[in-house]
């Protein structure tokens, strides 16, 4: 009878400390392939959901279109996404990029919406009596106090994009996906769960940035809880 191997990837453990020394620059690239994709698709969601969400505010007959199409968007499912984008982007990282943008303006642009309609309307009142113009009142009055409803879904847009980067393993731009996926294939216990935790991780990092970002920038909601 042999003894097992002193090494936990050849004995293929869930967790191997072998596994993060051997194959560190593995996990650190597809770790910022990860955090580019997920950055760049929900910063392009953003400056596109502002200008939609004012739309749809200033202009109450074009809300239901913008939300019908967003929502619709965002009820396609990933593979069917991609798909439909390939012809556009081929196998590439724009091709994750431009589906992740779609589903997050769904999210970004409802609340956004919101956060703008919540807008007490004694306030813009009261603005207009100082002799704010639309873009003044806009820019200095409204979009601030939608700040809280906009980081809202900031935050729920960034962990869900976090999370269909690795759905991006199909056309290989995944991110840590790809190793998520690549270890199922060949059962590769310390990969894939490694691969899966870091994203975890990420996602939860994000979210405590974003909150730690809204509570700097929303000085008055601290005050109004006092």
């Amino acid at each position: 009878m042999t003894a097992p191997p002193d090494d936990c990837l050849a004995r293929n453990e869930w967790i191997c400390g072998e596994y993060l020394s051997t194959r560190r620059h593995i996990l650190v690239d597809a770790t910022v392939q990860h955090l580019q994709l997920t950055a760049v698709a929900v910063a392009i969601a953003l400056v596109l959901a502002v200008p939609f969400a004012v739309l749809a505010r200033r202009w109450r007959w074009a809300a239901g279109p913008v939300l019908a199409v967003t929502t619709i968007l965002y009820t396609v499912p990933s593979l069917a996404m991609f798909s439909l984008l390939l012809p556009v982007y081929g196998l590439s990282a724009s091709l994750v990029a431009a589906g992740l943008v779609l589903y997050s303006l769904t999210l970004l642009v409802r609340n956004i919406l919101a956060g703008l309609r919540a807008v007490p309307e004694e306030t813009r009142q009261a603005a207009r009596g100082m002799g704010y113009g639309p873009i003044r009142l806009l820019l200095t009055v409204e979009l601030p106090l939608a700040v809280p409803a906009a980081m809202a879904g900031l935050r729920i847009a960034t962990v869900s994009a976090v999370s269909l980067v690795t759905v991006g393993a199909i056309v290989g731009f995944g991110g840590l996906g790809n190793l998520i996926y690549a270890g199922m294939n060949t059962y590769f216990k310390a990969q894939v769960l490694t691969a899966s935790v870091l994203c975890v991780v990420i996602a939860v990092a994000a979210d405590l940035l974003l909150l730690g970002v809204q509570w700097l920038i929303t000085p008055w909601t601290r005050a109004a809880r006092r």
